[in-house]
């Protein structure tokens, strides 16, 4: 009797890359090993060599996944806001989700992307510039006096401010940290935000960031 082939589990990588979000950011990625992340994921033996061959490569993986959700939101953002005022205060606000509920993945992008492979550095560093762009593209409209060198400082400090709070436990309701970091962020633009209630805070995906298949 022909046995019949066994299917793969489709959350598997998923859950690795889950696993692997939360060691990473408490442990450190040297101190993490894939044996580690296998366990904490429910994934004996061999088997995440299946979908990964080495620990460089979730990491890879992981910090490209949390790169696409934002760079492609903001492209989506861009594309559907009315006018330039409502696109920034939806980037701000999509960043200011990110940052609160995918903050283990993030934490572990600022700490360890310096141990990507030389290729998936530049990789991640030309999506981070592209990213910027689409805030730069919104902003300089409504900052006209200045030049585009002084919007893109600005810029970076607005992320840099939502992102201030990534290694510090407020002890303060999201929604009260989101409507913090939104205002925060407008500041450091010198933009006022548009008119009509700030974007609710919303879950994305199932944990982490990650969405599960």
């Amino acid at each position: 009797m022909t046995r019949a082939p066994r299917r793969r589990d489709p959350t598997r990588k998923y859950r690795i890359l889950t696993a692997a979000a939360e060691l990473i950011s408490r442990d450190g990625y040297h101190a993490v090993a894939m044996a580690d992340i296998g366990t904490a994921a429910g994934i004996v033996g061999s088997g995440i060599y299946r979908h990964f061959d080495s620990k460089g490569a979730i990491l890879a993986a992981l910090l490209e996944r949390v790169m696409d959700q934002l760079g492609e939101g903001a492209s989506e953002i861009v594309r559907a806001a009315g006018d330039d005022r409502t696109a920034i205060a939806e980037l701000i606000a999509n960043h200011v989700r990110v940052a609160i509920q995918d903050r283990r993945i993030l934490q572990v992008y600022h700490r360890e992307a310096r141990n990507l492979p030389e290729s998936d550095l530049r990789t991640l560093r030309r999506a981070q510039r592209l990213y910027v762009e689409e805030w730069v593209a919104v902003t300089s409209p409504l900052r006209p006096e200045l030049s585009d060198a002084e919007v893109r400082a600005l810029v970076h400090a607005a992320i840099g401010s939502i992102q201030s709070v990534l290694f510090h436990n407020s002890g303060l309701t999201a929604e009260r940290l989101a409507e913090l970091l939104s205002g925060t962020a407008h500041a450091c633009l010198g933009i006022e935000p548009a008119a009509g209630p700030v974007p609710t805070l919303v879950s994305v995906g199932t944990g982490e960031g990650l969405t599960a298949p």
